[in-house]
């Protein structure tokens, strides 16, 4: 690396900017600023429950005012965090990035907008495990609480920080220290405010992202030639939409995109929206962003094999890689920030839901069943502690950002998919007692699956028999879903 003066300063700048904007409407909220709006509202909420309840509101939705900019923000800065899982896989098998980390979630997310955005944002609730609650009962609410922590598991996103931190200041000792320094950062500033420094972050965060790597793209573009001249010049493969994977492979990430249907993060943005007209127009105009920036992406890592050329050791790097093969002074370090505002505002919003369900949504409900009071605030902040820690101790048993997203979603999405599509869909509702057996079958058949091919040891990875895991879970969850359907 060749990190100067400039580069250190723009990162320190950074991270200082980061606490600034967390912390501002605390001290708005201590001036008697821009929230007086909600402190009306907790005076005329007469009881203390009242009082708490939009105390909780506010802190884990914003109070429930999110425009429609703040709103487009959050959500395409948080949905796309696994950059430097995007550059391993962009540098080893080029366009095909697109096919399996993009177009599927565009689709995904329209129907997400068309069918759910609306819905949600006109519920009551105010996480997902608490519409659960309502809908299906304590047990399968407190169920769907665990996988939902482990679905949102900042893990993958601790990893890449890490390693990016590592890369940085040249520490060659255990990711463990820079992966715990980095989640306590994120857990001190997120936790002050809670959401609203996850928006006020985030907002900054994206302007990094498209200006960092339009930035490399065109240094790049001056080192060695324009973008038709490198896709000219990567072997055929990279050209190759499918990337040479197989079909199997390629539905299982199409698949493993109906995560977007139990994202906690669309749930809690669609929200805190304003209006059922902001939760469903952002999420249409996150889409063409999204679009813009897989394009972006999918070139720098076409670059990335073409400059740096094949076998690179760590894969994972070569966005970082390739930037410090044709940035400058100052320009190295915006694409550092760029890479960090990528990466950091997932792990603050995941971090957050996370200790949010983990905390409020599970573990408060059973221990602190004497006070007769929740405590939201305290038991989310208590499970953002616990959600990092788990996430550090994840990420040394699958040291692999692909890996993570792949196994994550393999388990928890076949049992969460059904359940969550009938909170808002009548055509998808359950029986309380499928609902549990839902939960567990579908979970159970993709983690007994994923076991299984670990056990078998082959090397073609964690497929049993030659099948994903995604799919015995898949179909388990189905079964009991047309065995358990109430009828409409």
């Amino acid at each position: 690396m060749n990190f100067q003066g400039l580069d250190q300063a723009l990162l320190i700048a950074y991270g200082v900017a980061l606490v600034l904007l967390s912390m501002s409407s605390l001290w708005k909220r201590r001036a008697g600023g821009s929230d007086q709006k909600q402190d009306a509202t907790d005076a005329l909420a007469g009881s203390e429950q009242g009082k708490a309840t939009n105390k909780a509101s506010d802190y884990l939705l914003g109070g429930r005012r999110l425009s429609l900019p703040a709103f487009v923000a959050t959500l395409v800065s948080t949905w796309y965090g696994g950059i430097l899982g995007i550059g391993e896989y962009g540098y080893q098998y080029g366009i095909s990035q697109w096919l399996l980390f993009g177009i599927p979630f565009y689709v995904f997310t329209a129907l997400f907008a068309v069918f759910l955005a609306g819905k949600i944002q006109g519920a009551p609730a105010l996480s997902l495990p608490e519409a659960m609650q309502s809908t299906y009962g304590t047990t399968a609410s407190r169920l769907s609480a665990v996988l939902i922590a482990i679905l949102v598991s900042p893990a993958p996103y601790i990893l890449m920080i890490g390693l990016l931190a590592q890369h940085v200041i040249g520490f060659d000792g255990s990711i463990l220290w820079t992966s715990l320094a980095v989640a306590g950062f994120s857990f001190v500033y997120v936790s002050m405010t809670g959401f609203r420094a996850v928006v006020r972050t985030d907002m900054l965060q994206m302007i990094l992202m498209y200006v960092g790597f339009g930035v490399i793209l065109v240094m790049a573009w001056r080192m060695w030639g324009s973008p038709v001249e490198v896709w000219q010049a990567v072997p055929e493969g990279h050209r190759d939409l499918t990337g040479g994977l197989s079909i199997q492979m390629i539905l299982v990430w199409f698949f493993i995109a109906l995560w977007t249907f139990v994202d906690p993060s669309f749930h809690q943005r669609s929200a805190a929206a304003a209006t059922p007209q902001v939760a469903r127009r952002g999420m249409f105009i996150a889409i063409g962003f999204w679009a813009l920036f897989d394009l972006l992406t999918a070139f720098t890592g076409l670059y990335a094999f073409t400059i740096l050329g094949p076998g690179l050791e760590e894969p994972i790097l070569a966005f970082p890689m390739l930037a410090d093969q044709v940035l400058g002074t100052g320009w190295l370090g915006l694409f550092y920030l760029a890479c960090l505002a990528t990466i950091m505002s997932t792990l603050d919003s995941l971090l957050f839901l996370s200790g949010q369900t983990l905390g409020r949504d599970f573990l408060a409900p059973i221990l602190d069943r004497t006070s007769g009071s929740t405590h939201d605030i305290a038991w989310t902040r208590l499970g953002m502690a616990l959600s990092a820690l788990l996430g550090v101790a994840l990420l040394m048993w699958f040291p692999s950002v692909v890996n993570l997203w792949y196994v994550i979603g393999s388990v928890c999405v076949p049992g969460l998919l059904i359940p969550v599509l009938g909170l808002y869909i009548p055509f998808f509702s359950m029986k309380r007692p499928w609902v549990l057996a839902s939960l567990l079958g579908g979970t159970g058949g993709s983690l007994s699956w994923l076991l299984l091919g670990i056990l078998a040891d082959q090397t073609e990875g964690v497929s049993f028999l030659g099948l994903e895991p995604f799919y015995p879970g898949l179909a388990v969850a189905i079964a009991l879903f047309l065995l358990g359907r109430k009828s409409t």
